[in-house]
C-alpha cells in the first residue's frame, strides 16, 4: 500500500473543495515548447498507468505509477529534457515533489470518474498545471466542473470522486501532474487559493458519470 509514513491525512474537502487555483502562475507558451521538446520516443504508453487510466499516455517525470508498487520516488529520465518543468516543481511551488508525470488525453477521450484512495493520496496535494488544453477541457471533481487554463496552477480534491473530459474532435489536453508534500508554505498559497471557479454542468457531469471503465 503506498504511503507517507510520519505525514498526517489531509482534510481536503476543506482544504481544497473540489479544485483549488492557486495565485501562483506560469509562463504557459514557455511550459508548452518545453514539453514539445520532448523527444517523441517518451510518449506512446500508458506509462504504467493502469484502470481509469488507460485512455491516456502518460510519461513520468518523478518516480513510477503506482500500479509499479512502491518504488523510490526519484527523477526519470525524461526530466532532463524539461528544464521549465524542473523549475516550476523545483522552484516554483513551494514543497518537496512527490510522483509527477506529463498525460495526454486523446481528443474525445474521458477518465471515468473515481477515487485516489491510498495514504499516499491523502497526505499529499495534488497539482494539475495545463500545458496543453482548450475551453472544452472538463475536470469534475465533486460535483463541480472546472475548466483550466494555461499559465494556471490548480489543486485537485483527489480524494474526491473526480474525472476529465476533453470533448474536442481534435486537440489532445496534456496537464503536467505533480504530488508535493503539505509544506506550510503550500499551505499557505492554497488557503489563498480560489475554491469558487467550478460550475454546476448538468450535461458534462452525466457524461462522466455515465463512463464505466471495463
Amino acid at each position: 500500500m503506498l504511503d507517507l509514513p510520519g505525514y498526517a491525512v489531509l482534510d481536503k474537502d476543506n482544504l481544497v473543495g473540489g479544485c483549488a487555483r492557486l495565485t501562483l502562475q506560469v509562463d504557459g507558451e514557455r511550459l508548452r515548447r518545453d514539453v514539445e521538446g520532448l523527444p517523441d520516443n517518451f510518449w506512446g504508453s500508458r506509462g504504467g498507468r493502469v484502470g481509469v487510466h488507460q485512455p491516456a499516455e502518460a510519461v513520468f517525470l518523478r518516480g513510477h505509477a503506482p500500479a509499479e508498487g512502491d518504488r523510490l520516488v526519484e527523477d526519470r529520465p525524461a526530466l532532463q529534457y524539461l528544464p521549465y518543468v524542473q523549475e516550476i516543481i523545483r522552484t516554483l511551488i513551494p514543497a518537496p515533489p512527490l510522483r509527477c508525470l506529463l498525460a495526454r488525453l486523446p481528443p474525445g477521450a474521458t477518465v471515468a470518474p473515481h477515487v485516489d484512495k491510498a495514504a499516499y493520496f491523502s497526505k499529499s496535494l495534488r497539482v494539475h498545471v495545463p500545458v496543453v488544453t482548450h475551453e472544452r477541457a472538463w475536470m469534475l471533481s465533486g460535483s463541480r466542473v472546472y475548466v483550466m487554463r494555461p499559465g494556471e496552477v490548480w489543486v485537485l480534491n483527489n480524494n474526491a470522486m473526480h474525472g476529465v473530459w476533453n470533448e474536442h474532435t481534435t486537440v489532445a489536453r496534456t496537464h503536467l501532474i505533480c504530488d508535493f508534500l503539505p509544506a506550510a508554505e503550500l499551505l499557505v498559497l492554497l488557503q489563498q487559493g480560489d475554491r469558487g471557479l467550478g460550475q454546476f454542468d448538468s450535461r458534462v457531469e452525466a457524461h462522466i458519470r455515465a463512463v464505466v471503465h471495463s
